[in-house]
Formats: C-alpha cells, structure tokens, sequence
C-alpha cells in the first residue's frame, strides 16, 4: 500500500453556524436587561448603529432645515417650555427649596418653602443602611478613643442580619482588651435600636427583644432560653407536659414570641430590589385577548444615514475607509435583523401559549394544560430548542399575574376519567386544599392523596410529599397547632 496525495471531489450534508445565526441564537436567550447592555455594546462598537431619536418640532418642514438650524430650533424649544419665548426670562433657582432645615428655628427665608418641593433627602446618593445607623447613635454617647475603635470593630462585624459575626476573643486580640471590656462593650452596641442587633444568633436576639421589653421573668423568654427548637413542631401540649404549664400559656407566649423580628437588620436593609420587567403583556379587552411586546426602554436602532452619504460620496472615501464602513454596514443590518427575530419569535411564543393555555388566562392557575415545548415548536415551526432559548427568562405580564413563559409548560398527570391534567395545576389544588385545612387536624399527605382520588386526580403519597417540598410547605407534624 503506497502512500499518496491526490484530490477527490466528495459531497456531504452538514450545518453550518454562519455569524449572523450565531448572533441570532445568542439574542434570544438574553433576557431583557441583558438585551439593552447588548443593544448599547453593539453601538458603541459599530459606527453604522445609531439609535432613532425623535425631534419635536413645531416647522412643517424638518427636512429644510440645516443641522444648526435644527439645534438652534431644538434648544429654543426646550428654553421656552422652562421660560416662555424669551430665553431672557429664565426664572433663577430658588436656593431657598434645597436649603438644610434641619433646624427647625433655623431658615434661609421668612416664608417656608413649598410643600412639592424637592426635599434634601432626594439627593442622598445611597439609602443610609443599618452601620450608618447604628454610627449615628454612638455619635450621641460620649466614648474616649478605645472604646470607640471598639465599637467600631463590632459595628464593622455585623452581618446583614444584624448579628455579630465574630467572637470575643477576637475582639479582644484586635484592641488588646480584657474579656470583660470587649463583652461591657458589645453590651453597649446591643442596647441600641433595633431590639435585638449585634446579637450572635437567633435565640440571643430574641431573648434581647424581650429584655427590652421587661419581659426577662416570663414564660416566652425561658421557651426562647430552653426550648426553641421544640417550638418549631408546634406540639405545645408536649411543651407545657415537660415544663409544667399549661397548652394555653405556652400558646400564648408562643404568639408573643412570633410577634418579634428574627432578624433585626433586614428592615434597614439598603439593598436595591431588582423588579422583573415582563418582555410582553397580555390584555384582555372587549373579551379578546391582546398581545403586545414590550419595547420600553430599549433602543431602537437604525443605519447611519451620514455614513451612508459617506459610502456614496466616492471623492472624499478612500477604498480601505469605504471597505470598513460596507462591513459595518452590513453587520449592523443583520444585527437590527437579529432584534427583529427575537421579537417576532417571543410574539409567535406568545401566541401559540394563548392558543394552549387559553382557559389558565381566562379562570386562573387551575385550568393550567400539560404542555410541552414541542408542541409550541410545532405549531409555529420553530426547532424545540429555539423555543427553549426564547421561554427562558422572558416574562409575561397577564391577568392572571406575572409569569415566566417556562410556568406555562408542564408535565401531565392522568386522572381517573382518562384526561390529563398539568402537574402545576395540582400544585396548586394541594396549596388550596392545606391553606383551608383545620390547623388543629391539618391532613397528611396520605389524606390529601385521598382527596386529590376523589377529585378525579390519581396521585401517589410519595408524589404529592414532592409536590408539597416543591411548594415549600412543612410535613403535618410542624403545621400542626394544638390547643
């Protein structure tokens, strides 16, 4: 057998991932923040995007007019909605609404500002957290240098539940103090606001909750002191069996208990709570349900018109500039064209979930359908994996309530008379049976079995014991409440 090289011609099938598909792939599983990094990135690198800003302008003609002519029409247009038609007249700042009033016996003016305007803490760049205010109130306590670097050091060891996180000893090696000073100073910062900070975990927060209180010698501290994992069973009859009281004293101080806040740091907590922006709403009006994509906030992108008249101008481009901005050019449409897949393909998603689902927008969580993402690609002829890429975190505004496209597909559960039924929707039939369920005799997961068979929905212990883990409720022996 000779070794050779030669040429053969040979015909074979395969996919090839172009570029445009590829950005095509990577949009539609972006959700919506995601998408406007992504829309702001892609302009800022491609010269040929620039994003559709609209000019208000009061001449029949915008098209006459020169690009100076244009900023001088613009500026006017925004003066004269602060000043009227003479820019001369602009209104001076009146400092006096800004001003510091702290001081109630001290004022800029004679007459007090008005009740609209701006306040000072408008302006504050953060939302002061629970070490600021904590800080404040040391602020207030005369304390020399060392037992202020002290309290600093528990401040800066607090948690975001309020607890402290280190140990005396620590303490006691960072400021070279005696045990008795670290502790007589931790004492200190857990006697200020809230009730039950710098505490080293739960039950030590409780019980300074009900030192402040006055309530050292009754019944709810020494179940906090002694018994607080036994509380959580909710057996109270056992409780008051071993500390020789009765149910209904325990009950009570139980309520007293729950009536305390576990955590005292998390209401002052300063962190931002990122809201969920739905990429489509679904309206129902004159009984007809109404699609309509959300495009708020994302910027709408076109071709440079003056780069264009650039390409075209063949005296003042030279072929290596005229070469990079046809590149441009061209990436920038099959981006624009690769946003409008995305949208289109999330609307037919849309669609085709109101065609399945029409009875869960209609009557609510109950009527959900089995659903699976291949009957979705079916029907509007996409692969199943597209369908996957555009249902993961996009969102949907409904009247039923704001859900993820993923809610809407679900496994099926046969029940007795042959039909399916979703397994979210009995989900949701065991949340509605266990919220209406006496809590004296709450139902065991046997019992609800045995409801959810008379209801026509076969379903095993073991099952709805998953299903009840899945919806975060406790086992019957903790939702129990005796008397």
């Amino acid at each position: 057998m000779s070794l050779e090289l030669r040429q053969q011609v040979k015909l074979t099938q395969k996919l090839v991932m172009t570029q445009q598909l590829r950005q095509a792939i990577k949009l539609l599983q972006l959700n919506r923040l995601e998408l406007t990094n992504a829309l702001q990135e892609e302009m800022a690198q491609n010269p040929m995007l620039e994003e559709v800003v609209g000019i208000q302008e009061s001449v029949s003609n915008p098209d006459a007019l020169s690009a100076e002519e244009v900023q001088v029409s613009a500026e006017s247009a925004a003066t004269s909605q602060v000043a009227g038609d003479d820019p001369k007249n602009v209104a001076e700042v009146d400092w006096e609404d800004y001003s510091n009033n702290f001081d109630s016996d001290f004022s800029f003016a004679k007459e007090a500002p008005p009740a609209d305007a701006p306040s000072q803490f408008d302006f504050i760049s953060a939302a002061p957290g629970l070490l600021s205010f904590l800080e404040w109130q040391l602020s207030h306590i005369k304390l020399d240098k060392t037992d202020q670097d002290l309290a600093i050091f528990i401040l800066g060891s607090l948690n975001g539940y309020g607890f402290f996180e280190a140990s005396i000893e620590d303490v006691c090696e960072y400021a070279g103090c005696s045990h008795e000073e670290a502790e007589g100073m931790l004492r200190l910062v857990q006697s200020l606001d809230p009730p039950g900070v710098a505490a080293r975990d739960l039950r030590e927060s409780l019980m300074l909750q009900l030192e402040r209180k006055g309530m050292e010698e009754d019944l709810a501290y020494m179940l906090v002191d002694e018994h607080l994992e036994e509380l959580q069973t909710h057996n109270f009859t056992k409780i008051a069996a071993n500390i020789d009281y009765t149910a209904r004293e325990v009950r009570n101080a139980f309520a007293v208990i729950t009536s305390l806040t576990p955590y005292p740091g998390n209401e002052y907590s300063n962190e931002q709570t990122n809201y969920v922006v739905p990429d489509v709403y679904l309206y129902k009006l004159d009984g007809e349900f109404i699609i309509q994509l959300n495009n708020d906030g994302l910027p709408r992108l076109q071709i440079s018109t003056e780069y264009q008249d650039l390409i075209k101008d063949k005296d003042k481009m030279g072929a290596a500039s005229k070469g990079y901005l046809t590149e441009q050019k061209r990436h920038a449409q099959n981006f624009i064209n690769s946003v409008h897949y995305r949208q289109n393909s999330i609307y037919k998603v849309m669609r085709s979930l109101l065609k399945f689902q029409h009875d869960f927008f209609e009557k609510g969580p109950g009527y959900l359908k089995p659903l699976v993402l291949n009957d979705v690609a079916q029907d509007i002829g996409l692969h199943e994996s597209t369908v996957s890429r555009i249902t993961s975190n996009k969102y949907v505004h409904t009247p039923q309530g704001l859900y993820e496209l993923k809610y809407f597909f679900s496994s099926a559960v046969s029940t007795t008379g042959g039909n399916l039924v979703a397994s979210e929707a009995i989900r949701n039939r065991i949340r509605q049976i266990i919220q209406q369920e006496d809590s004296e005799k709450p139902l065991s997961d046997n019992a609800l079995s045995e409801l959810l068979k008379k209801e026509g929905v076969k379903v095993a212990r073991r099952t709805v014991a998953k299903y009840r883990d899945q919806l975060k409720i406790l086992p019957v022996k903790h939702r129990r409440k005796s008397r």
